[in-house]
C-alpha cells in the first residue's frame, strides 16, 4: 500500500504509517513524503483555513502516484471557552475525500497572543518551554499535558477515525 503524506514532518510520516498499517492490516506501508502547499497561512487561525489548509495540501500531492493521499494541517480558533488548537486530516484515494480532526487542545492566552502577532504555534511552544523544534516531537499537546498526550499519538487516533469510511466503504455508500 503506497501512501502520499503531504509532509516531510517525521510525526506526521509516524502516524500516517501507524494508522493505515493498523486499519488495514498492512504489513508493508509504503510512504512517499511529499511537501505539498497548503495556500494557507503558515498558522492557520480558523477551522476554515485549517480544513482549507488540508484540502489543499491533498490536492496538490495527486502529483505522486499512490494508493491514498493524506494530509494534517494544524490549527487554531477561538471557541465559548478560549482558544484551542487542533489538526484536520484530509485523506483520499483519489476518488473520494474525508475529513477527520483531532482532539482540542485549550492554550494559555499568552500562547494565543503570540499567534495572532503572527507567530507560529511550535515556536511560540519553544519559547515559553525552552524547547528546540517541538512541532516535529510531542507537539504543544506533548507540552500541555505533560506527555500523556502527544502530537503524534492525537494524529495517528483521528486518522485511524478517518480511513473508518475507506476500511468499511459499503457502510458508507462507496
Amino acid at each position: 500500500m503506497k501512501i502520499v503524506v503531504a509532509s516531510q514532518n517525521p510525526v506526521k510520516l509516524n502516524a500516517a504509517k501507524a494508522a493505515f498499517a493498523q486499519v488495514f492490516s498492512a504489513d508493508t506501508v509504503e510512504l512517499i513524503s511529499y511537501d505539498a502547499a497548503s495556500g494557507v497561512p503558515d498558522q492557520p487561525m480558523s477551522y476554515e483555513q485549517t480544513r482549507e489548509g488540508a484540502h489543499n495540501r491533498v490536492i496538490n500531492a495527486y502529483s505522486q502516484p499512490g494508493d491514498f493521499y493524506i494530509a494534517y494541517e494544524g490549527g487554531v480558533d477561538v471557541f465559548e471557552d478560549g482558544p484551542k488548537t487542533f489538526a484536520v486530516i484530509c485523506i483520499s484515494n483519489g476518488e473520494s475525500i474525508v475529513y477527520g480532526q483531532t482532539a482540542t487542545l485549550p492554550l494559555p492566552m499568552s500562547i494565543y497572543e503570540n499567534l495572532l502577532e503572527g507567530m507560529e504555534l511550535g515556536d511560540a511552544m519553544d519559547i515559553l518551554f525552552n524547547t528546540h523544534n517541538i512541532k516535529q516531537k510531542g507537539g504543544a499537546i506533548g507540552q500541555l499535558t505533560g506527555g500523556l498526550q502527544t502530537r503524534a499519538s492525537v494524529y495517528e487516533s483521528a486518522t485511524i477515525l478517518a480511513l473508518s469510511v475507506f476500511a468499511q466503504p459499503e457502510l458508507f455508500g462507496a
